[in-house]
């Protein structure tokens, strides 16, 4: 009867793990060296207002229907210097840009209809490159976000209005450019005028001469 033990040690050996590397302790040097470059977002300036997690859609007119734009996260940026305020939204992955434009006076944001994580609002967007007139829908992930954002939205928006001291001022520096002009008008038609005065009065005086040389030759001449 053949012996199967030979079978078990070779099945052992197999069934025996794998000798670990030995560490020896070598560094190896990187091939490149890479430098850290400053990367620019163009919000260096701003200071953010809001920032959510949401998702965009814009409508297209042609197709009739709404269309993802994509999900990431939105802002409100506030400029440090002239305080004008922008939408920026860039997707989580990529960072390409869904929407930028800035927030104006006129606009406004309402829910949608249904969705009450879900608002509306139209706006001329830059995020292409070029200036489009788009209808965007934004949703969140709770009310209390959608909530959060129509009012922060709609504050800055009324914000970016012409506060009452500066149209005053607009008001009364158009006055005075207004009464500047009047008086330049003024001076100009004195200046017109004055050299025709001085010509009446060297006429009158030239008549007046010529008047009494006349008289003086007309007067008999005295007898001896």
């Amino acid at each position: 009867m053949a012996s199967k033990e030979p079978d078990h040690e070779h099945r052992e050996d197999e069934e025996a793990p794998a000798a670990e590397d030995e560490d020896t302790g070598a560094q190896v040097a990187p091939i490149v060296k890479l430098e850290e470059v400053a990367v620019s977002t163009g919000e260096e300036n701003e200071d953010p207002i809001l920032d959510l997690k949401s998702k965009l859609y814009r409508f297209d007119k042609e197709g009739n229907q709404w269309k993802e734009r994509g999900a990431g996260t939105v802002k409100l940026l506030k400029h440090k210097e002239t305080g004008k305020v922008r939408l920026v939204m860039r997707q989580s992955k990529t960072l390409k840009i869904c929407a930028n434009h800035l927030v104006l006076p006129t606009m406004a944001v309402q829910e949608h209809a249904g969705n009450d994580k879900s608002c509306l609002w139209h706006a001329s967007d830059f995020a292409d490159g070029e200036l489009k007139d788009e209808l965007f829908c934004i949703r969140f992930a709770s009310v209390e976000n959608c909530k959060t954002f129509m009012e922060v939205f709609q504050k800055v928006a009324e914000s970016q209005k012409p506060k009452e001291e500066d149209k005053d001022a607009s008001a009364a520096a158009e006055q005075l450019e207004k009464l500047s002009v009047e008086e330049k008008k003024s001076e100009d038609k004195s200046g017109e005028e004055k050299p025709f005065a001085a010509k009446e009065g060297k006429e009158t005086k030239d008549d007046t001469e010529k008047a009494d040389t006349e008289k003086k030759d007309e007067e008999p001449a005295s007898s001896t």
